[in-house]
């Protein structure tokens, strides 16, 4: 798989933030604080295997509806 677009990567947070705020047994506004703070911190990252890994890892959160 080829590196994720900017606009594939702000889909991605766009849809976690949505999930965060339809979440009932969990604590939302942890959920959606780790989610910004991935998403910042990683924003500098160029390592391309740790880029693919977060972005997939994102979708799979989605997918499977619990951390992986």
């Amino acid at each position: 798989m080829s590196l994720p677009s900017k606009q594939q990567v702000l889909r991605l947070y766009k849809h976690l933030i949505r999930y965060g705020n339809q979440l009932i047994y969990t604590d939302k506004k942890y959920f959606l604080n780790r989610v910004r703070a991935e998403f910042k911190e990683n924003c500098k990252e160029t390592n391309p295997e740790k880029i693919e890994f977060s972005f997939k890892r994102g979708g799979a959160l989605l997918r499977n509806g619990r951390v992986v």
